[in-house]
Order: C-alpha cells, then sequence, then structure tokens
C-alpha cells in the first residue's frame, strides 16, 4: 500500500463544508460572515502521551478529542481539521480502527478533515484544528476580574488516577479503574458548554496540565490572583478516598488530562451558569475566586494554605 493509498482509503471523506479539501497542494476554507477564524495544533507522541499498546479506535478518539478541548475553551464552532501522521509501518487493521475513532468524533462535532500528512517513523499523531467564533465573543485567558467566580466543569483528577494505576504507582480495584480510565482513554470535549459561555464568562480554558497550571495560565494573563477551597473540588469516590496519602490531592489539582473546561464569570452570574449546568446535564462548580494580586493560594478543610510543590504537567522538567 503506498502513502496515498493509505490516505484514499483511511483519511479521505466529503467535505461538503470546505471550497475544496483532501486531494490538493492545499485546503480552501471559507469563514462565515462575522467570524474569525479560530486555530490550535496538538501532537500526541507515543511513549509520552499515550502507551504504545494503546487502542487504535479509543487513540483515534483521544487525537481529535484534545484539540476539540481547546476550540471549547475559544468559544469556537469546530469546523475543519488537519492529521500528520507518523507510522512505523502501514498497519491495515491498525489504521481501521485509528481512523474509526477519529471520524466518529469528528462527525459528532461536524467536523471535516481537510488534509495533512503521512510519514514513515516513530508513532506520532499532529492535528491541526480550525474553528468559528464572532470575534468580540472569543473567550480568552486574560479577561478575569477580580470577584469573578472560579468555575470548573465535570470531575477532575480521574484521567492521572487511571494513569498512575497503569503504571503500577497505585493499585485500584477493578471498579474504581473502570470509573476513572473513560477519562483518561476517551474525554469529552466541552464545545456544547464553550458555546454557551459566549457572553457570560469573562476568561476561560481547558484543564489538560492540571487545574493549578492552566488556572495559572489565566491569573497571569489577567495580572489577578486567585483562591481556591480544595473541599470544592469536584471529584470521584476513588480520587477522594485517595487524598489521604497526598496522590488524590495531587491527581486534582495537578495531574493533567482532564481535559475539562475551567472559566471564570461574575458572581452576579452564578444563576445563569447553574441554569447552563442544567440545560447541558453537566456539573459545573464553583470552586473559589478571583482576587487582586498573583499566584493561586489553595486552602484546605481547616482554611489553611497547602503547598504540592509541583502545579501540572510540563514536557521539559
Amino acid at each position: 500500500m503506498t502513502e496515498f493509498d493509505l490516505i484514499r482509503r483511511y483519511f479521505t471523506r466529503a467535505t461538503p463544508g470546505t471550497l475544496l479539501g483532501v486531494g490538493d497542494d492545499a485546503a480552501l476554507l471559507q469563514v462565515s460572515e462575522g467570524n474569525v477564524l479560530a486555530v490550535s495544533s496538538d501532537m500526541l507522541v507515543s511513549g509520552t502521551h499515550f502507551f504504545p499498546d494503546a487502542d487504535p479506535f479509543l487513540l483515534g478518539h483521544k487525537t481529535l478529542a484534545v484539540n476539540l478541548s481547546d476550540m471549547a475553551a475559544m468559544g469556537a464552532l469546530p469546523r475543519w481539521a488537519t492529521l500528520a501522521i507518523a507510522l512505523p509501518d502501514a498497519n491495515e487493521a491498525w489504521l481501521e480502527r485509528f481512523s474509526a475513532g477519529f471520524f466518529a468524533l469528528a462527525q459528532q462535532h461536524g467536523v471535516e478533515l481537510v488534509g495533512g500528512d503521512t510519514t514513515r517513523g516513530p508513532l506520532n499523531l499532529c492535528v491541526t484544528i480550525m474553528g468559528e467564533v464572532p470575534a468580540r465573543q472569543a473567550l480568552r485567558r486574560s479577561g478575569a476580574q477580580v470577584g469573578d467566580e472560579v468555575w470548573v466543569s465535570g470531575r477532575l483528577g480521574d484521567a492521572a488516577l487511571a494513569l498512575a494505576h497503569s503504571q503500577g504507582r497505585i493499585v485500584l480495584s477493578g471498579e474504581e479503574f473502570a470509573a476513572c480510565a473513560p477519562a483518561l482513554h476517551q474525554p469529552q470535549p466541552r464545545i456544547a458548554l464553550g458555546l454557551a459561555l459566549r457572553g457570560l464568562a469573562n476568561s476561560a480554558i481547558d484543564i489538560s496540565d492540571g487545574l493549578l497550571a492552566d488556572l495559572g495560565h489565566i491569573i497571569d494573563a489577567s495580572k489577578v490572583g486567585a483562591q481556591i477551597d480544595l473541599v470544592k473540588l469536584p471529584v470521584s469516590l476513588p480520587v477522594s478516598k485517595n487524598f489521604g496519602r497526598s496522590l488524590g490531592v495531587q491527581c486534582a489539582l495537578a495531574g493533567g488530562d482532564d481535559y475539562e473546561l475551567c472559566f471564570t464569570a461574575p458572581a452576579t452570574r452564578h444563576r445563569d451558569v447553574l441554569r447552563i449546568s442544567e440545560k447541558l446535564d453537566l456539573p459545573l462548580t464553583s470552586i473559589g475566586n478571583i482576587v487582586a494580586g498573583q499566584g493561586c493560594i489553595v486552602h484546605d478543610a481547616a482554611g489553611k494554605p497547602i503547598n504540592l510543590g509541583s502545579s501540572g504537567y510540563d514536557h521539559f522538567r
């Protein structure tokens, strides 16, 4: 099978939302009137972001999901993607499963694959995602205001705890691992939430490197500080059971791979956020506040500051 056979068989689909899709030197895209283009790229490397023997269907899902999460954080409607993929070999069974997982999620969110590249090499997956958002409604990291409430979607720490189990750093029961593993292998990008937060949230970011690291990007960009209450963090029973040995706290605050949204909104819009939560059937939890100053302070159940030592994942530390 040649490189072009591989592309035609596994990665070419109809692209009615483009002027020109796969098959030429570049795609031709038309942004809707009144919108601007939101663009982001994420790379997944075997052995760094996923295990070499990862289920290819779930890997296809996650490869796109982590990029869709960036669109959610911007309040953008995802439209198009490109995929650059390095493969050790043209394993047809693997490609069938991977592309099925990728396109299942793409179809769910109306995303068209409009180009990319393939080459032989260590398994490496890179997606560039493109979406549309009205220029004045794009969610940014730099808009947090003193007095805002800090919110997070879903649950925190499940993915990091499942990873710790997979790496042998902790032993979970079969039931506990089953409860946490979907967050690691099949994260759900919060696109509908990002769209609903347009005009309501003052700032937003997706939680990929850990709550403290990513909230830190908001407060740095906004030149404010934050205070978080540990007891308010939305966590599963397996994560909360490990709070006493500090691993649970580490997973919830700095574990990464959550792909939930962290956002800030005026306290006066508290009920509006709860209405969004009810409409989307998605837990949204207020975990603290934006304050004057700098840095983020996390208070334990007794109101005392805690120090984790690490705020989140960094590829070069």
